[in-house]
């Protein structure tokens, strides 16, 4: 859990991701769109990822990818992060962590 922490604070945005996850490349595209420059953690691709991945279920994340962190705050996943899109909040907090400067 402390590794998930650390690494969710070292950018305004992190995304925790599987590279053959479909949701996980559609949540990277949207902030890639938006001129984000994200951390991006393939579980499948590092050493211990699958530990990051078992702590991530731990702290609510289901599934357990795509997981974003804004601000070192857990976001959630695809549906959070696309309803918040949706209801024109998601722009406004990567304003206000440093993410979006437009």
């Amino acid at each position: 859990m402390e590794r998930v922490t650390k690494l969710a604070a070292e950018k305004p945005v992190v995304i925790f991701s599987k590279s053959s996850c479909c949701m996980s490349h559609t949540i990277k595209t949207l902030f890639y769109d938006f001129g984000v420059d994200p951390a991006v953690h393939e579980l499948d691709e590092i050493p211990r990822g699958r530990e990051i991945e078992q702590a991530l279920s731990r702290l609510g994340c289901n599934p357990s990818v795509p997981a974003v962190f804004i601000g070192g705050e857990l976001v959630g996943g695809a549906n959070e992060v696309m309803s918040l899109h949706l209801n024109r909040s998601l722009v406004p907090m990567l304003k206000r962590v440093g993410a979006l400067w437009v």
